[in-house]
């Protein structure tokens, strides 16, 4: 599938076999998950996908920031192919086998840890929840503590929706929640918490406020396992915090003995322009989670940690698909293309590229807000009015909606995000494509809520 005549829509989506589909779907599965627009996938390659009825699509998801070496990339799929013929599984918390180990020195060898042990799960919420037991593991029950922050999305598990805060319909009708679990607020330098602060003063005050209220009126540090943190908020909004809160948080939790747990599930594998959102602040965590990129869309995670901190006794936790062998042989597939198309540079050139674009709407555009992000993952925030910057919620789904029907594939984050994570494998000229298509219907959505025609 070439890119040279994408998009290209044969059929307003949806078309009829879409139609069929997604008709089935809604009597047959769970509608406990919300989809974007009628989008039904029948391949994808590189950052092109198809649709059922022909209709072709620039992919500015990535699988929801998981495809970040692309769809179908040519190494991975060979991988997996050389491993399905040897084996396919064999639970690795029961027994052993050296594509784990080869897995997990390579795991450790690109992290931001300089010494650590891993466990390899399935998904990022189950990174999460093992998070946050080695935490609590760690300090034997004594720490039952952890914070969290406002506007923060860790999965839809129990302990990992008890950390999230970005959206009550997550934790609605599911209480008692895990307890333990105490809210800070985040410093979002566009709609800081504190008001009349912005960039580092409202990260300064973020800090401030833990240590002078949650500290002395909420909860001892003495009593806290872990700070648990988005380098940069994902579900939330893409929200990129002031240059000073994570080293900040960083020195607070050395400072009182609690571990710092970093969630790079959507951040992680190249996507912001390093291998780890972290390594932008010079941060080392005590543990991290990951998942979503690693295996290229194989059910694949992980938790990276100290040495010391990955401490849990024989029998206190396991699982029986974690470290499946055909999804680690993905996974270091997808390393290797990582590094040998430097991904990881290329991410950070074209996002600075698209960056400066997409700016300019901000400075010309009424409905655009916020443009932020670090690499190939990228925020626009629509607001009502750049004064009030009251949330343009209709507005966004509106943009969301006529790019899908124009090729273009993108999903929303927060109230009024549109949120760009294409794959890091893009074609430069595709990438340009795509944010035509994007500036095109943002203009016309604009121009429409200022009553022109």
């Amino acid at each position: 599938m070439g890119y040279k005549d994408v998009p290209r829509i044969i059929v307003e989506p949806p078309g009829p076999r879409a139609k069929a589909i997604v008709e089935r779907d809604s009597r047959l599965i769970m509608q406990s998950f919300v989809r974007w627009y009628p989008l039904v996938i029948k391949r994808g390659e590189g950052a092109v996908v198809e649709d059922v009825d022909g209709n072709i699509y620039i992919d500015f998801n990535s699988g929801i920031a998981v495809l970040n070496v692309g769809h179908r990339h040519p190494k991975v799929v060979e991988a997996i192919k050389k491993q399905l013929d040897k084996f396919m599984h064999y639970s690795l918390t029961d027994f052993y086998y050296e594509e784990a180990v080869d897995a997990a020195e390579l795991l450790v060898s690109i992290s931001p840890l300089r010494d650590g042990k891993v466990f390899f799960t399935n998904s990022g919420a189950e990174s999460i929840e093992g998070s946050i037991k080695v935490a609590r593991g760690y300090f034997r029950g004594s720490r039952p503590y952890i914070v969290s922050f406002t506007g923060s999305f860790h999965g839809r598990t129990y302990g990992a929706m008890s950390a999230s805060a970005s959206k009550t319909v997550h934790r609605r009708w599911f209480h008692p929640l895990v307890p333990g679990f105490v809210h800070a607020p985040f410093p979002d330098p566009y709609r800081c918490p504190f008001p009349g602060l912005e960039g580092e003063e409202c990260g300064e005050a973020a800090i401030g406020f833990i240590e002078e209220h949650l500290f002395k009126k909420v909860v001892d540090p003495s009593e806290v396992s872990a700070f648990i943190v988005e380098p940069i908020q994902g579900e939330g909004g893409y929200v990129v915090p002031p240059d000073n809160f994570l080293p900040s948080l960083r020195k607070l939790a050395s400072r009182h003995g609690i571990l710092l747990i970093v969630d790079e599930v959507q951040t992680g594998f190249g996507r912001t322009g390093r291998m780890f959102a972290v390594e932008h602040w010079g941060v080392e965590p005590d543990v991290m989670a990951v998942a979503k990129a690693i295996a290229s869309g194989l059910p694949l995670g992980a938790i990276v940690g100290k040495s010391e901190v990955m401490s849990l006794p024989p029998g206190s936790h396991a699982n029986t698909f974690g470290g499946n062998p055909v999804a680690l042989s993905a996974f270091k597939a997808v390393v290797e293309v990582i590094t040998e198309e430097r991904l990881v540079e290329r991410a950070a050139r074209l996002g600075e590229k698209a960056l400066k674009r997409l700016k300019e709407l901000e400075d010309s555009v009424e409905i655009v807000g916020n443009v932020r992000g670090k690499g190939l993952m990228i925020g626009v925030e629509l607001v009502k009015s750049k004064d009030t910057k009251e949330p343009a919620a209709k507005e966004a789904a509106a943009v969301i909606e006529r790019a899908f029907k124009r090729g273009l594939l993108v999903i929303g984050a927060g109230v009024s995000v549109v949120r760009i994570a294409p794959p890091l494998t893009i074609e430069e000229e595709l990438l340009d494509r795509g944010l035509d298509i994007l500036e095109s219907v943002i203009k016309e959505v604009d121009r429409e809520a200022r009553g022109g025609a």
